[in-house]
């Protein structure tokens, strides 16, 4: 791997996208298949980013009831009257397991309106509002003044969010990795493509052993 893309460990940060209750839980109005397997890697990664104080921000959607602010694909939905992940419910906010200890209630009308909030230690939720966490949000400013050069990319449904802002965090020259058995939705030939681009790949159990090892020369400085 070039000197350029390989990971730098002592300055990431995890990114999760959309784990939501709307989006994860059997049964949900939108739920994803798959994305409830991988909580429990998920879990296993934040739990340990927690415990060397690496950076965490969860990245999530919200959707107002008028439809004003949702996708174009599927704003028709929403106007109808569906309610995903909409503001103050409990579809809308985090699934517990992944939520920090005495995570702070979600802000939801400062999330919309661009704000990141804190709900731990060093550990934030953002919205985004479409697919790429980049898109119209303050989130590459955000890592950019903690240092941040190495971000990890898990959470739900790979072929449209984390894939989107996997892209745009490299194309802003971050490097990128992302655990494959910690993000629902991955396939074989996208593991390729995402490979191709300079993104290291990992699975759960290899990238905690890597945290360990890095976190033996000294913990993250932001």
């Amino acid at each position: 791997m070039s000197k350029y893309t390989q990971p730098n460990f002592n300055k990431c940060a995890v990114i999760t996208i959309d784990t939501q209750n709307d989006f994860s839980l059997p049964g949900a109005v939108a739920e994803i298949t798959g994305t409830l397997n991988v909580i429990p890697q998920m879990k296993l990664i934040l739990d340990a980013c927690r415990n060397r104080q690496i950076p965490i921000l969860h990245v999530i959607r919200i959707y107002k009831e008028d439809g004003s602010n949702v996708d174009v694909c599927r704003r028709e939905l929403i106007e109808t009257g569906v309610q995903i992940v909409t503001p103050g419910s409990v579809g809308a906010d985090l699934v517990e397991t992944i939520k920090p200890k005495n995570a702070e209630k979600l802000n939801y009308e400062g999330l919309i309106e661009g704000s990141i909030q804190i709900i731990g230690d060093n550990e934030w939720v953002m919205y985004k509002p479409r697919w790429g966490a980049f898109y119209q949000t303050h989130l590459e400013e955000f890592l950019r003044n903690k240092n941040i050069d190495t971000l990890i990319f898990i959470g739900c449904n790979f072929p449209n969010c984390p894939r989107t802002s996997i892209y745009q965090a490299s194309e802003r020259d971050f490097k990128v990795v992302m655990v494959e058995d910690a993000i629902s939705g991955v396939y074989d030939k996208g593991i390729h493509e995402i490979q191709s681009i300079g993104v290291k790949v990992f699975r759960t159990e290899e990238l905690i052993t890597q945290l360990a090892s890095k976190f033996e020369e000294g913990p993250n400085s932001i």
